[in-house]
């Protein structure tokens, strides 16, 4: 097999990016001195820090103009910045947040620095392509490793920065969960206990005037199917009571621990083949109870998806500890296809995991198997080692 040619397209655009760096460097050295020479001479003034702060945003764009060029040109794997994060409303709140941002900072002075190696490297890529063709290859690649350390260095987003946005884009997705939860147990209380609870009060009220106003045995015989009506409507709403606490945390759960609830679980499970339940925890080993719950939710919805949708003859559900890592491993032998790029009850799933800096991992090719691997942190309950 022969070797590609080093003359080949990515030096090429290795050398016309070298060469663009100059009339960028140009325009955006005497763009970022004016507009920051201006705004802070003019600082004292009502508009002297709108005009800093356009001079940053101006920087930034830049900036990011920077980025995609060393991922176009030179490989780089820059990530992309998010945008500006600003807290406080109005014009006010927007120049603060210019003011403050470090990668704005950064940029402008990417800017300054672009015109010297600029001038630098349009310099020797010109020299090198007329003069310096056995060399060319190899002292180009040097160059622009040097120009991809300036981008990384200066215009990559800072990972405190990144992960603060990831922390907040997670307690939005909680936030969310949390209240979809709430809406759930609201119609769940309007639409079942509560409206038993109704029509049983309204039974029993007609049952008691029956019974003060009885004077034959046939309005005592329909009193008596009055109070056995509502006898049976009260088991069933103290059944739908008994559900939904258990949707929203069971006891076994509590009391048992993740083997004895996923067992139950899996014990109502409709899968013909039944569903087998592994926990490989050690005696008495529970992690923190509201990875507990993740967990045991998770598991939950998945084998409720496979009742209802995968087609599954069987399905297997295992749980243990990898280090500080809690596993979870639900498979069935369905139909597959899954996805949660579809916007289904994985896409939930996987952002309720992602909230606690979890893991969430769908294999399901069509025509099955399906395996889902969750991964959770591991937070040792208090008072446990």
């Amino acid at each position: 097999m022969s070797r590609p040619s080093p003359y080949g397209r990515q030096l090429w655009l290795q050398v016309q990016h070298l060469l663009v760096n100059l009339p960028l460097g140009i325009a955006g050295f005497v763009f970022t001195v004016v507009m920051l020479s201006v705004g802070l001479g003019l600082a004292v003034t009502v508009v002297g820090l709108p005009l800093l702060a356009c001079g940053l945003a101006g920087s930034r764009w830049l900036g990011s103009l920077a980025r995609r060029r060393a991922r176009a040109a030179l490989g780089s794997e820059v990530p992309e910045a998010g945008p500006l994060v600003v807290t406080r409303p109005g014009m006010s709140g927007w120049v603060i947040a210019c003011l403050t941002d470090g990668l704005s900072w950064r940029s402008v002075l990417y800017g300054i620095l672009l015109l010297p190696w600029g001038i630098l490297g349009f310099a020797l890529a010109l020299v090198l392509v007329l003069v310096g063709w056995p060399v060319l290859p190899w002292a180009v690649r040097g160059l622009a490793a040097v120009d991809r350390m300036l981008v990384g260095s200066l215009l990559c987003p800072a990972a405190l920065t990144e992960r603060v946005r990831e922390l907040e884009d997670d307690r939005g997705a909680v936030v969310d969960t949390a209240a979809a939860d709430l809406r759930r147990i609201e119609r769940d209380l309007h639409d079942g206990a509560q409206a038993r609870l109704v029509a049983l009060a309204m039974d029993l009220g007609m049952a008691k005037e029956r019974l003060y106003e009885t004077t034959t045995p046939e309005d005592v015989a329909a009193a008596a199917r009055m109070v056995d009506a509502a006898h049976g409507e009260v088991k069933i709403a103290l059944q739908e009571l008994r559900d939904l606490a258990r949707g929203i945390h069971p006891a076994v759960l509590t009391d048992r621990g993740l083997d004895a609830a996923l067992s139950a679980v899996a014990a109502r499970c409709t899968v013909p083949g039944g569903v087998k339940v592994n926990v490989d925890l050690k005696d008495g080993e529970r992690p923190d109870a509201a990875v507990e719950g993740i967990a045991y939710f998770t598991v939950s919805e998945l084998l409720v998806n496979i009742s209802k949708h995968a087609g599954a003859r069987a399905a297997a559900v295992d749980v243990w500890r990898s280090d500080d890592r809690l596993m979870l491993l639900v498979r069935d032998d369905g139909r597959g296809g899954a996805d949660p790029a579809r916007g289904s009850g994985l896409a939930g799933l996987a952002e309720r995991v992602g909230a606690v800096d979890g893991v969430f991992l769908v294999e399901s090719p069509e025509g099955g198997p399906t395996a889902v691997t969750v991964e959770l942190p591991w937070r040792t309950r208090a008072g446990r080692a």
